[in-house]
């Protein structure tokens, strides 16, 4: 919510987060990132009467068949201890080195789905990406999730090494807003 309300802030709006509104979170059934953001984006707006915006993100890693995915937050348990996710996508990873007895790539990818929905039920998605590779062990404690383990593409440090203002600047959930507010500009 703090991320968002950081990239929305050109805008000049009050944000309100869905438990300051007090709505229940629905249940995550869908198969890829933009079903899950218009899920929870259509949910709000139907039970708020406003519009609204949700998204969804995750870690996609190559190797893994882009899991942990849209598991990424489930990965970390119920106690969301990313810590925990990182330990398991490395494991994962290292699994698959000693069954083919070759070195796996370690590319991924930070993927964003945002959802604007309307009460009225219609609803726009916009994402983002940003490619790069995961790193053992985790580097940082900037950020949150999967950011110390995530060096993007051309740099050297991980998200969560880096000033937060110059993550944003890169981001896949920052992509994903950057069309959204290009939408906004233009309706």
């Amino acid at each position: 919510v703090t991320e968002i309300r950081k990239l929305l802030g050109p805008l000049g709006l009050k944000i309100l987060a869905a438990d300051e509104l007090s709505l229940p979170e629905p249940e995550e059934t869908e198969n890829t990132f933009s079903g899950n953001a218009k899920l929870k984006a259509e949910a709000a707006a139907i039970t708020s009467k406003l519009p609204s915006l949700a998204d969804d993100s995750g870690l996609i890693v190559d190797a893994l068949s882009g899991l942990p995915g849209i598991y990424s937050a489930r990965w970390a348990g119920p106690n969301k201890d990313f810590y925990l996710a990182m330990n398991k996508v490395n494991n994962a990873l290292r699994k698959l080195e000693n069954k083919n007895k070759n070195k796996v790539s370690r590319s991924a990818s930070f993927f964003c789905s945002l959802a604007l929905a309307w009460p009225n039920g219609s609803t726009v998605v916009f994402e983002g990406s940003v490619k790069g590779t995961v790193c053992w062990p985790p580097r940082g404690n900037m950020g949150f999730g999967y950011d110390p383990f995530f060096v993007p593409s051309g740099h050297d440090k991980t998200f969560g090494e880096v000033n937060q203002d110059w993550k944003h600047s890169i981001s896949h959930r920052s992509i994903a807003f950057a069309k959204f507010l290009n939408y906004v500009d233009d309706a």
